[in-house]
């Protein structure tokens, strides 16, 4: 095995770690009773959701799963 493809398995390891923990730190979606009583999310921390903490882990969520997917890509390829 050379050593790109064991760099390559670490950082998808790493990666895959750093994800889980990413996900399980943010909040679910589901509204609960709020969306059979008509609650909607026409709050402040609906309308800035993009720019507060929540919105951090959903854009950084998304990088860590194309960085996931490109490197099963790369890894699976067996060109080294």
């Amino acid at each position: 095995m050379s050593i790109l493809r064991v760099v390559l398995t670490i950082a998808m390891v790493i990666i895959s770690v750093i994800m889980t923990v990413i996900i399980l730190m943010q909040e679910g979606k589901s509204q609960g009773l709020g969306a059979i009583a008509g609650a909607t999310d026409n709050t402040y921390w609906g309308k800035n959701r993009g720019r507060s903490m929540e919105g951090f882990l959903v854009k950084f969520t998304t990088g860590l799963v194309v960085m996931f997917f490109l490197l099963a890509v790369l890894l699976n390829m067996n060109l080294f």
